[in-house]
């Protein structure tokens, strides 16, 4: 994704940046959040990068997760999409791909410039939820330093669903919602039933890069990013049913909170290397549920504080038609957990359980890994690349208080050490094919949320820590055939399949010996995160993109997986995060000052017998037989007045379509009038 095409998607979100594409599934709970998934894998089995630096930390579960919208999509540079294990070069988490945001960098004074101050401001209002998005960014550049200052504040109202009949139906609509009435829960009919009621929320986002030349060779950049948000409604916990009424009065998270500070350094030639590159890092993570049932006094406030420390050392060493990079990559996660119960009637704070150990958990991961590109020779149709990662994870954990966990131990810890490679070939025919190989290998370390959360599942249930678990990991193959006419036409299509060993699945267990424990008063059932699940994925993406002439082109991809249980030989059980088929297909129009782009995205319908049950996929969030298949048509547009001022505007779902994402918990927008004006001073 380049600049002029986030700029052109106007996506609220980065995770609406992604979903647009086309390329990517995105599951989401509530507005304010999205979940990519990469080959049928998801949350923390997808690495997200910023800038270089893993956005991944030790509490990143593997079920639905909203971190990514916490990268500001209008300070993006670009983005980028690695598809199938990433762990040679990126380490643990990456069994699906990784998702690589790059910033914007500031711009230095060239030629007779002695200053180069630059800015960029934009206003973007959609009517589908009320959206209110201003950004600016300003640059101020030198011939040795130079500065960029970017600010984003949205404002998001309640969401609005389509309206109109898909393909199988309305679903979804918001009849009742609780408010609180003169100190009591109230059942309220919602006098417009297609708006998502308690799905609003508003978010901040703050970037300033610095970046300084000494001299030709080096080069030093500070990079500081802030995110943070009011609350956000966990809108599918708000719509659950309890008998005649729903469950929950109140379930929000609380300011998702994200601070990011990188160091680099890197110099153009180190002896006898020919780049060398080193960032240090840190993070500071926030983040909090509260969740009250119907006619509770009690809301329970449980919040937790990451901090992320990161160290990536990057030689690079060029000769011959043959490159070679080794690097040394090391994170420290330290994660801390409290918790209380609120009364909202008295204001009286009590002691609630936590959802990670009270007395603090860490996590150290060091690797070191290199890569190797090579051709026999310039002119070679053949090229090869191989690579290899070596490393090592602890982590520590430590229970304090016995009052709701009577736990035989106060500690749990676990040391393992970590592998992954891979070898590829790239075949460059005649007449424009290109034909390409890789197999691969990937990895995922349990981490704090794997190895030692504890908390009740459901009644009559509780999960324990298992220190026994081991690294996740995929065996991964890859075949894809590119064909390119006159330099008009790029077709490619890539074939792959996954073997998943040891996947990490809760499941029933005995604490002390016994299978049932006392928890919270109530005899219930012992559950915990067990290496017991292995599985096989495969599937099949396709995209073309054709210059009909030179400011008229069509495009269209399309994608599909499929994944399978293998543990039952006899049973044809399904892989959960599996999203069904889905693509994009359109066309695009330019002229030095005006563009016209008309696409549609559509999806596949998962059928019932292709959920699985016992895992993720939110069968209890779909309609009966399973969720629809549904397809929106969209328009956009843009038009220079000057060489600095620009309106763009679209329509979202034209049709006004009511639908849902697999696996999600609130449907998606209904039809949106959107118009952003942008400026440049």
């Amino acid at each position: 994704l380049r600049l002029s095409e986030i700029e052109a998607a106007n996506a609220q979100s980065s995770a609406d940046l992604l979903l647009n594409t086309g390329q990517v599934f995105v599951q989401k709970s509530q507005q304010g959040g999205g979940s990519p998934v990469l080959r049928g894998f998801e949350a923390s089995r997808v690495l997200i990068v910023v800038d270089g630096v893993r956005m991944n930390n030790a509490i990143y579960r593997a079920g639905h997760l909203q971190n990514i919208i916490t990268m500001d999509n209008a300070a993006l540079d670009r983005a980028e999409l690695l598809f199938g294990p990433a762990s040679t070069v990126y380490g643990s988490d990456a069994l699906g791909g990784a998702i690589c945001f790059y910033t914007k960098n500031p711009r230095f004074a060239t030629g007779d410039e002695k200053v180069k101050l630059r800015g960029n401001a934009f206003f973007r209002y959609g009517s589908v939820n009320q959206e209110k998005t201003t950004h600016a960014d300003f640059n101020i550049g030198g011939k040795k330093i130079a500065s960029l200052s970017s600010f984003t504040f949205s404002d998001f109202g309640d969401l609005r669903m389509g309206e109109n009949s898909g393909l199988e139906g309305v679903f979804g609509k918001r009849d009742y919602y609780v408010d609180r009435i003169n100190g009591q829960d109230t059942l309220l009919r919602n006098e417009d039933p297609y708006v998502q009621k308690f799905s609003g929320f508003k978010q901040y986002d703050f970037l300033e890069k610095i970046v300084f030349y000494p001299n030709s060779n080096s080069q030093h950049s500070l990079n500081l990013q802030y995110s943070t948000s009011s609350n956000i409604p966990r809108y599918d916990r708000l719509t659950d049913r309890s008998g005649n009424g729903l469950s929950n009065a109140e379930w929000y998270y609380g300011p998702q909170e994200r601070l990011m500070a990188a160091y680099s350094f890197s110099l153009k030639s180190l002896g006898t290397f020919d780049a060398f590159k080193l960032t240090a890092s840190y993070q500071d993570i926030e983040e909090s549920r509260h969740n009250r049932g119907f006619g509770s006094s009690g809301r329970n406030d449980r919040i937790e504080q990451i901090s992320v420390y990161g160290l990536l050392a990057e030689v690079l060493k060029l000769w011959d038609n043959q490159s070679l990079r080794i690097g040394l990559d090391g994170q420290y996660n330290d994660v801390k957990s409290t918790a209380s119960r609120f009364n909202v009637n008295t204001g009286e704070v009590t002691s609630q359980s936590t959802r990670y150990p009270d007395g603090g958990s860490d996590m150290l991961n060091l690797a070191v890994y290199g890569t190797h590109f090579w051709k026999s020779n310039a002119n070679s149709r053949w090229s090869f690349s191989e690579g290899f990662r070596a490393g090592f994870s602890s982590l520590n954990a430590s229970f304090v208080s016995r009052e709701f966990f009577p736990l035989p131990f106060d500690e749990v810890s676990q040391n393992v050490p970590t592998f992954s490679g891979n070898a590829g070939a790239v075949w460059a025919g005649p007449d424009d094919w290109q034909i390409a190989i890789n197999a691969s290998t990937g990895f995922r370390v349990p981490n704090v949320d794997d190895l030692t959360k504890v908390f009740d599942s459901q009644a009559g249930s509780v999960i324990v820590p298992n220190p026994d678990i081991k690294p996740e990991k995929t065996l991964n193959l890859d075949l894809n055939f590119t064909y390119n006419i006159s330099g008009k036409v790029h077709w490619e299509n890539v074939f792959w399949i996954t073997g998943f060993r040891d996947a990490i699945v809760t499941d029933v267990f005995q604490f002390n010996g016994q299978d049932s424990i006392e928890y919270e008063g109530v005899l219930s059932r012992v559950l915990a995160n067990q290496n017991k699940r292995n599985a096989r994925l495969w599937g099949m993406s396709s995209s073309v993109h054709a210059d009909l002439y030179d400011n008229l082109a069509l495009y269209a991809s399309i994608a599909y997986t499929k994944g399978q249980i293998l543990n039952d030989p006899g049973a044809d059980t399904p892989l959960d995060h599996i999203p069904p088929v889905y693509g994009k297909f359109g066309f695009r129009w330019h002229t030095t000052r005006a563009s016209v782009e008309s696409f549609v995205l559509f999806n596949g319908k998962k059928r019932l017998e292709d959920y699985n049950l016992e895992g993720e996929d939110n069968l209890r969030y779909a309609p009966v037989n399973g969720m629809p298949g549904w397809f929106t048509a969209n328009i956009r547009g843009s038009y220079s007045f000057f060489k600095n001022l620009k309106l763009q505007a679209g329509i979202d779902n034209i049709f006004d379509t009511n639908y849902r994402l697999f696996a999600s918990g609130i449907n998606a927008p209904g039809r949106n009038f959107w118009v952003t004006a942008r400026i440049g001073f």
